[in-house]
């Protein structure tokens, strides 16, 4: 029962969310705590006539009718609004998940409802109030008539966090999924549960892809192809026009080394473990979700018809919202998302005439090492501005993604969840990955020869690959983005909260001094020291990074992302997952440091699976099987070596059999271009045919497989091209069908979880009936 003293009814007011919670104990009796829910923020406005004073006051009014505890604090130049939901609120939606069709066997309808059960109910319904305007919260918030708003930290459940989640000391340790559920949420947790199996499945991966690059490092003194390059006396063709000049192929000795430490035997065997690898994990990914969202009671959970019982309780007179489809939005969409992509290859393209300008530059520079190692040095500078495109892109993709959302206007906050994810995604993949398909796929098969060499816009010169193989300029490149990519976005994601919150943190150390001050004078009313603590416990809230519906997002995107360099050029790359697997350790307890020390707290949302990044990961594991059996096929010298050994080379012939199969292998890729040609003075001048030493070369060197005479492709190129094609065709159908085998093998539901679903529906259904019979004369003997 209330008190209607005056003394009691003023520590009502003004004492707000856990005031006690963040500091030293009040004295006993001091005041009692009042749960918040959410606390809003606005700007302090002398002009009581303003309209934003107006506005503020009427959102608090509306919220007051529809009898929500809204307690007021003022603290200098801002306004704090303290808001509490009545019970009859949370009895109503307890009530509509039984009689729903979907959510009548979640775990909310026994017992209390949880604190983040509460925060979500009130965040949906504060989003959907609205003033006689016509205008809700997030319109009020563009307007700057309320500054933010958040949820409240709780002390003691983030104390049990630290001390087993958040916590770089607990780095391997099984995360508290229960824990993390509770207090952030299904979704929050699922995301954790998912990156922890992720980074849990990468250790034999990065095992396998250390091994594989142990065992390149094993052939660099074996390996015929790496004495051939480091002991040949062979002149190769100029790489740019005029500023290069002829080289020595024994010049690239390093250069052939690092191909060979990826190039090898062991490549493809790996490629193929990649992919089976992505299936597995996909698999065992859907059986220990299915394991917890049973735990959780959430197993048949709809998130639009979750939707919709908050939609009842927020409104019930409220009308449902119509499904729309409109072919003009639909073909704009269609037509923005074209131009979007066409901006973002050509992004790529731009990227491929920079490396193509600055191998020419750095080939007449006068530093010997930046000339000697021009095409290496264009591709390392190539690779970081491909990264600092990427940041850049990131913000423009977001807001494109956001501005074709509206343009759909789809019905639900979940649909508009999945196709802003949809577009977001498509547009980073194409950011990341579109430099990358073309070293991978065109670089050096489409820059023609000498004599008829194919120029961009008719002026520069394509690039060309190593006479070793293109594999290595992949390599670089992934690599390069990959390194950049992950140690700088987690400096940033731990340096910006931090700085953030440290640079905001005096006003809360100046109220938390007065605080104590008050509780041990005992002089101070009660009334002021609740106050004053309840307001260091909002401005302690307050003075963290602010989160929003993207937090989650970002931090998925940036795992699917990684997973995507992970498996599609893994062949390219044996290392990635290894890069992973060590950022991963680290970012799961960044994360976690990140989300309960430093930002807000996130709105505990609800939902039984990761949502649309399902299929995107599906998606991504049929992609890596193309991929990768084309990297294998066509980018790498798999095939060439293959088909030197068992048909030109000296084992095949017959020649000598003492002598390795691949010994002649360069000198067998490798065309001639004589200077005698006048077709060849087109693209080659005198000056550039002078070696270093000064001697003039009436002939030089370049990767292909034509004839001296007409430059002719010869029948050896179409038999590898054949080979190639037939590879990519059976590499890609054996791992297809091992990877439909793999996910049969395992079921997306563990049998144990289908029991225990079925028994718990049995046991409700049980229940259920003992109800309606007690209210009949029918005693039905049910054990």
């Amino acid at each position: 029962m209330r008190s209607n003293s005056k003394a009691d009814v003023e520590l009502q007011i003004v004492n707000g969310s856990n005031c006690n919670q963040d500091q030293a104990p009040l004295l006993p009796g001091s005041c009692a705590p009042w749960p918040c829910d959410y606390v809003l923020v606005a700007k302090k406005i002398s002009n009581q006539e303003s309209e934003a004073f107006q506005k503020q006051e009427a959102f608090t009014n509306v919220l007051k009718a529809k009898n929500f505890d809204v307690k007021e604090f003022v603290h200098e130049e801002k306004r704090f609004f303290g808001i509490r939901a009545p019970d009859d609120i949370f009895e109503k939606y307890i009530y509509l998940l039984k009689v729903s069709d979907a959510c009548n066997g979640s775990g909310e309808q026994q017992g209390a409802v949880s604190v983040s059960t509460r925060i979500r109910i009130v965040h949906f319904i504060l989003e959907h109030t609205y003033i006689d305007t016509g205008e809700n919260l997030t319109d009020l918030m563009d307007q700057d008539v309320f500054e933010t708003k958040f949820c409240l930290h709780d002390k003691e459940e983030t104390k049990e966090l630290k001390k087993r989640w958040a916590n770089w000391l607990a780095f391997f340790r099984w995360q508290p999924m229960n824990i993390i559920r509770n207090y952030f949420g299904e979704k929050i947790a699922l995301y954790y549960l998912w990156l922890g199996w992720y980074t849990w499945l990468l250790c034999p991966a990065a095992a396998l892809g250390v091994f594989l690059f142990l065992y390149g490092l094993a052939l660099f003194t074996s390996n015929p192809l790496i004495a051939e390059v480091c002991e040949a006396d062979i002149i190769m063709c100029p790489l740019c026009d005029e500023k290069c000049s002829v080289w020595q192929l024994s010049d690239t000795c390093f250069y052939a080394k690092v191909t060979h430490l990826f190039d090898n035997e062991g490549t493809v065997a790996f490629a193929m473990f990649m992919a089976l690898w992505a299936t597995v994990f996909l698999a065992m990914w859907k059986r220990r979700r299915a394991e917890y969202v049973s735990q959780w009671k959430v197993f048949e959970w709809c998130e639009d018809e979750e939707e919709l019982i908050l939609e009842v309780v927020n409104d019930p007179n409220c009308s449902p919202k119509k499904y729309q489809h409109s072919f003009l939005h639909n073909t704009l969409v269609m037509i923005l998302v074209t131009l979007m992509l066409i901006l973002i290859i050509g992004l790529a393209q731009a990227l491929v005439v920079f490396r193509v300008v600055a191998t020419g530059s750095l080939s007449a520079s006068s530093w010997t090492l930046l000339k000697d190692n021009a095409n290496i040095v264009a591709v390392i500078l190539g690779a970081v501005l491909h990264y600092l495109t990427i940041t850049i892109m990131t913000r423009v993709n977001e807001k494109m993604a956001c501005k074709l959302c509206d343009i759909e206007k789809t019905r639900t906050v979940v649909s508009t969840e999945r196709s802003f994810t949809v577009k977001m995604f498509t547009f980073q993949f194409f950011t990341h990955f579109s430099s990358l398909f073309y070293v991978a796929f065109f670089l050096g098969r489409i820059n023609g020869y000498p004599g008829s060499y194919h120029r961009i816009a008719g002026k520069w010169r394509l690039e060309e690959c190593h006479p070793s193989g293109c594999l290595t300029d992949l390599f670089i490149q992934m690599a390069i983005i990959m390194v950049l990519k992950q140690t700088i976005n987690n400096i940033f994601e731990l340096c910006g909260p931090w700085f953030s919150s440290y640079c905001r943190e005096k006003e809360t150390k100046k109220l938390t001094i007065s605080c104590i001050r008050n509780q041990s004078s005992g002089k101070q009313d009660k009334s002021e020291v609740c106050k004053h603590c309840t307001l260091n416990h909002w401005l302690h809230n307050y003075n963290l990074s602010s989160v929003n519906v993207y937090s989650l997002f970002n931090e998925f995107l940036e795992m699917v992302i990684q997973f995507s360099f992970t498996t599609i050029f893994v062949a390219a790359f044996p290392l990635a997952p290894l890069l992973a697997l060590l950022n991963n350790i680290i970012e799961i307890r960044l994360d976690a440091y990140k989300m309960v020390n430093l930002e807000r707290r996130l709105v505990p949302n609800k939902t039984n699976n990761i949502g649309v990044w399902s299929n995107i990961l599906q998606a991504i594991g049929i992609m890596a099987v193309i991929a990768n059996g084309l990297v294998i096929g066509v980018t790498s010298d798999f095939i060439p070596r293959l088909v030197y050994r068992y048909h030109y080379g000296p084992c095949a012939t017959g020649q000598n059999t003492d002598m390795h199969c691949m010994v002649g292998y360069i000198n067998n890729s490798l065309s001639v271009a004589y200077m005698s040609d006048e077709r060849i003075h087109q693209d080659f001048q005198l000056k550039q045919m002078v070696t270093p030493n000064g001697l003039n070369v009436t002939h030089c060197r370049y990767k292909d497989y034509r004839n001296d005479l007409d430059y002719g492709l010869t029948s050896q190129f179409w038999l590898i091209l054949a080979v190639r094609f037939a590879f990519v065709i059976l590499f890609e159908h054996i791992v297809l069908i091992c990877k439909g085998v793999t996910g049969w093998f395992f079921p997306d539901c563990p049998l144990p979880v289908k029991n225990n679903r079925l028994e718990d529906k049995l046991e409700r259904l049980k229940a259920e009936f003992r109800w309606v019979c007690a209210c009949t004369e029918f005693t039905p003997n049910i054990a």
